[in-house]
């Protein structure tokens, strides 16, 4: 007797491995975008106007408003970079006009920018909290309320260390979102929304009890921004201290104002990091999105910081409220004593939402900006090495969230120094961005969607003037901060120096690995770049299964779709995201896409696997922005039946389901319904439908349905009622209870549901198992889980 023996055709030497372009994104309204940097530029309103008046004297509301103005042209330079090419930032923006060398000047500028971002938010915070704290001790003291707790014995009130106590606050800040930021969990924009519409009810209220608090007091202007009167403090003169140069040159005493001034604007770069993802038409949302930041900020920053000023008495604004000045004023508007220390509660909660949220987005963004400069080469691998558990870029967020602890701990809490200092990145980053965009109008002659206005035509030859005025306004005032900003500039200049020359010798060593890399790719794999992922291009039938691999060293998903999968039937398509940092591009051109190790062992690993399995598979690379939107898109881009990915170290089998079929939800039509497989390291899995489906019901609830139609059958005009009437008719009635009375039919719903989960003992628990015919699931109607009919239900809506 012939004994049987299973044979495998051979797998060819080099597997198909296909790199997309497009970058799978996830696309949000203009008012999002907004949202999200208005979290970042909105932040500095709470602290820009004190640094700016202990720098300059009381009239440095006119050059807070001034920069707002002045910040409307700088956002234009954004637009039109962007409206060219969608590229990440300064450093790409920088790199295609000017080369690597400027673009690694100009990262190291933003660095210093971002790396700053968090500590003097989170000082901010920080003294926002303090200030209300020590406000709440002297108001028990003087009243004589919980004297045990809020006075010495000698009678004078408790006080909070300002400095310190707001350092060890903005080190918590710092530390907890580090570790949001290892897990991987994102702040998405509708956590931006919601802040910035609690912030706008903050401003609303703020500016109009500010206004009446004005007139009833008759409070007067800020000196004008004149140079008879400016007065410097001894920091805000830096090298120029000994010397009588800024008050003998009035035009030199005001640009230097201007510059102490610039840090109102900052977060401008978070622009053109949302761009990508705002939704069509492009343009025009990016647009419209400008405008609501500008004229937001304006209000805002800019006439909050005067109004504060009119209204603070000059005893105070400067020795007590000068890093709070929102609180300060809240303090002196017209009105009981009660109502105006409840508004500081609620402007103290407000401030540590939005600051708070720009220690996330320096971390988010400074990371952003790194793995962009990794994604060229330019930063070692060795950074960009996922973390095992979360699958993030975690050495990159160590390294900037060291920095940031290595500053707080620095400037002890002092947010005049952070201040000086974060100019220093402010200021040169958009001088780099402007120089650049001035550069690419005579070396990229590309279609525009839109330009720096003031644009004049001699000949064929146009001369950008808007451009050019606000390159060298820029230029001007970073130049005139070099002498009068000691602080920013010994520590930026070492700090661009030393990120320049860890750059610079990173990238050559990086190139050595890559062009290595490169070869051993193309000895094993058969690499080929498309434009978008298709069907056609992968050379795959309808039908087929995708299967997310993130890990080379536990490919439990990937062993799992093999053994319930006939590859001669059904194709297998193994996916590899590869994350863009934020702001990263949204077309990569394959010369631009590097191979790491990491992906060089997990490419191997998927191939060795199927060969274990004699099975045939097709690789896939696609850079994402989002890890669901990429395996949702990719999914319906193929017409695949089902998606398979492991179990994920920070998130349930529900949530990753939930995220998915969010993702589904927000596909633009058509769109395939397809069944998602999460596969735990044991080989058990579950099965979540993605779309909408045909609700699993039990026979007792056939029954059910069967005895309604039964008795409804017996009217003489019911005989040609159906089954499906009968639900018909129930869901419309339901629906219509619904809309009349919410809060009624979800409580009869809720008893509904608890009755049936009573009735059900042991041994009935429900369970899916698998067949062992195909990859899909078998489901039986007695084992079907209404757990998991419920999630996916959930995803949905």
């Amino acid at each position: 007797m012939a004994s049987k023996q299973t044979t495998y055709k051979p797998l060819p030497a080099r597997v198909r491995l296909v790199v997309a372009s497009s970058v799978m994104l996830t696309f949000i309204s203009f008012w999002r975008a907004a949202a999200i940097v208005l979290n970042d530029l909105g932040s500095s309103a709470f602290y820009a106007g004190g640094i700016a008046e202990e720098a300059v004297g009381k009239s440095a509301p006119w050059f807070v408003l001034g920069v707002m103005l002045f910040s409307f042209a700088v956002r234009a330079v954004y637009v039109e970079s962007c409206s060219m090419f969608t590229r990440g930032g300064v450093y790409r923006i920088v790199k295609e006009a000017l080369g690597g060398t400027f673009a690694k000047l100009s990262v190291s500028a933003l660095m210093f920018d971002y790396i700053l971002t968090g500590p003097i938010s989170g000082v901010s915070a920080g003294q926002y909290i303090v200030g209300l704290l020590n406000e709440l001790l002297r108001i028990c003291t003087a009243h004589h309320w919980v004297t045990i707790l809020a006075t010495h014995a000698d009678g004078v009130a408790r006080q909070l260390p300002v400095d310190g106590t707001s350092a060890t606050i903005a080190g918590m800040v710092t530390i907890y979102f580090w570790w949001q930021n290892t897990k991987g969990i994102k702040e998405s924009s509708d956590k931006a929304l919601k802040v910035m519409k609690i912030t706008t009810v903050m401003v609303v209220i703020l500016l109009a009890w500010g206004f009446f608090s004005v007139f009833k007091l008759g409070a007067h202007l800020p000196p004008l921004p004149i140079p008879e009167n400016l007065s410097f403090s001894k920091d805000a003169l830096g090298f120029l201290k000994n010397t009588n140069f800024a008050k003998t040159l009035g035009l030199f005493g005001i640009i230097m104002a201007f510059g102490h001034s610039v840090l109102a604007m900052s977060g401008e770069e978070s622009l053109a990091q949302v761009n990508r993802e705002i939704e069509h038409p492009k343009l025009k949302n990016l647009k419209r999105a400008a405008i609501v930041i500008a004229l937001y900020s304006f209000i805002f920053t800019g006439v909050g910081t005067l109004l504060a000023v009119m209204l603070i008495p000059d005893s105070v604004r400067v020795p007590v409220y000068r890093d709070n000045l929102i609180a300060g004023m809240a303090m002196y508007m017209v009105g009981p004593l009660a109502l105006k220390i409840a508004f500081r509660v609620f402007v103290v909660i407000v401030g540590f939402l939005i600051l708070g949220g720009a220690v996330n987005t320096a971390i988010v963004g400074s990371t952003g900006v790194l793995m962009r400069v990794a994604e060229d080469g330019v930063l070692a691998d060795w950074f960009r090495r996922p973390q095992r558990r979360f699958g993030t870029s975690y050495r990159i967020v160590n390294l900037v969230a060291g920095l940031q602890m290595f500053t707080i701990i620095a400037s002890r809490g002092n947010v005049i120094m952070l201040g000086e200092a974060y100019a220093f990145g402010v200021i040169w980053s958009f001088t780099f961005n402007s120089l650049a965009m001035l550069v690419l109008r005579w070396k990229y002659h590309g279609e525009r969607g839109w330009k720096v206005p003031l644009n004049i035509k001699i000949g064929k030859t146009e001369i950008p003037v808007g451009l050019i005025s606000i390159f060298l306004v820029l230029l001007t005032t970073a130049t005139v901060n070099l002498f009068t900003k000691s602080v920013a500039t010994v520590s930026g200049i070492l700090f661009a120096v030393v990120f320049f020359v860890i750059f610079s010798l990173s990238e050559r060593e990086n190139k050595r690995r890559h062009d290595l890399a490169t070869r051993q790719m193309k000895e094993h794999f058969q690499l080929e770049h498309q434009d978008t992922v298709g069907r056609e291009s992968l050379a795959i039938r309808p039908g087929a299964v995708v299967v997310t691999m993130r890990d080379a060293a536990s490919p439990f998903a990937l062993k799992w779709a093999l053994s319930h999968t006939n590859t001669d039937d059904q194709d297998l398509v193994v996916l590899a995201a590869r994350m863009m940092g934020a702001g990263g591009p949204e077309y990569v051109d394959a010369s631009e896409q590097l191979f790491s190790e990491h992906e060089q062992m997990l490419f191997t690993k998927a191939v060795s696997v199927a060969e274990s399995f004699g099975k045939h598979i097709s690789l896939l690379v696609v850079p994402a922005g989002d890890i669901f939107a990429a395996l949702v898109q990719t999914a319906n881009s193929l017409d695949a039946a089902a998606v398979v990915s492991g179990l994920s170290s920070k998130l349930t089998a529900q949530e990753q389901a939930y995220h998915v079929g969010q993702a589904w939800e927000a596909l633009p039509e058509p769109k395939r319904q397809f069944t998602f497989y999460v596969v735990k390291p044991d080989g058990e899995a579950l099965s979540f439908h993605i779309g909408p489906h045909a609700p699993t019901i039990t026979p007792d609830e056939v029954q059910l349905v069967h005895r309604l139609w039964l008795n409804m059958r017996r009217s003489p005009e019911m005989e040609q009622l159906h089954h499906c009437d009968v639900i018909t008719y129930a869901l419309t009635r339901l629906a219509s209870e619904f809309a009349r009375d919410k809060q009624a039919t979800l409580k009869g719903l809720r008893q509904c549901m608890d009755e049936v989960n009573n009735r059900r003992g042991l041994g009935t628990s429900f369970r899916e198992e698998l067949d062992d015919t195909g990859p899909g699931y078998a489901i039986r109607p007695a084992d079907l889980s209404r757990k998991d009919e419920q999630v996916s239900s959930v995803s949905q809506k």
